[in-house]
């Protein structure tokens, strides 16, 4: 069972060790990580946290997903 609240995107970097991730479904949400379980253990407890500084600061906080997505991919270089 998907435990995340919102959609998450991983991105595995040229560094074996390293990945990236953010959330499509929650603007301003992003991290890191050393392994695809330690992203996915960092966004939930991260979403849970950036949903509370939302609040706080009076801004709109997005319904949560019900069918929340995890996709794996290759991360995207941006174009200079």
């Amino acid at each position: 069972m998907i435990e995340l609240m919102y959609s998450l995107v991983i991105e595995a970097t040229e560094e074996p060790d390293y990945f990236g991730f953010y959330s499509p479904d929650l603007e301003g949400f992003t991290g890191i990580g050393h392994s695809i379980e330690d992203c996915l253990y960092k966004a939930m407890w991260g979403m849970k946290e950036h949903v509370i500084l939302l609040k706080k600061k009076g801004l709109p906080v997005p319904p949560k997903n019900k069918d929340p997505k995890i996709i794996i991919q290759n991360e995207k270089k941006m174009a200079a």
